[in-house]
């Protein structure tokens, strides 16, 4: 049994230049997208790898489209750095699915989904900033002090 989903998608650069197809594998660990990037639809550039941690993605949203037609992927990430390494719009990664996976992405989505929540519940509580470990009262018996 396969711990990943896997789904086709095509994106393109922000001006259009660039065709990408690929497949998009989902799972609790992040998204590992394989593709080809195609200038003009013409001049390959090889098949690259691109994996997404759960600990980078910012969220995931699934947009339906029109009759499971035009249904999207999007995923926003923490940096730009991982985002620099893929076609992105905005600071957005648009993954558009074919009719026939529609109910296979959005349940990818769900999923991840759930993982990220997860994931935020698993992390440390954030630190307090120093100035409020010390309250006023404290500060005011320093002052009689000097």
């Amino acid at each position: 049994m396969q711990g990943f989903t896997t789904i086709p998608f095509k994106t393109e650069s922000e001006h259009g230049l660039t065709q990408v197809n690929g497949i998009a594998k989902f799972s609790s660990a992040g998204v590992v997208l394989e593709f080809e990037s195609k200038l003009f639809g013409l001049i390959g550039s090889g098949v690259k790898e691109v994996r997404l941690p759960v600990s980078e993605i910012l969220d995931v949203n699934f947009r339906k489209g029109f009759f499971k037609r035009g249904a999207k992927i999007v995923i926003r990430m923490k940096t730009f750095t991982k985002l620099a390494e893929v076609p992105n719009q905005d600071g957005k990664l648009t993954l558009k699915l074919v009719r026939d996976d529609f109910d296979r992405g959005q349940s990818a989505v769900e999923q991840l989904q759930k993982d990220l929540n997860q994931h935020a519940e698993a992390q440390p509580p954030p630190h307090t900033p120093v100035g409020e470990l010390f309250n006023e009262e404290s500060e005011d018996e320093t002052k009689q002090l000097n």
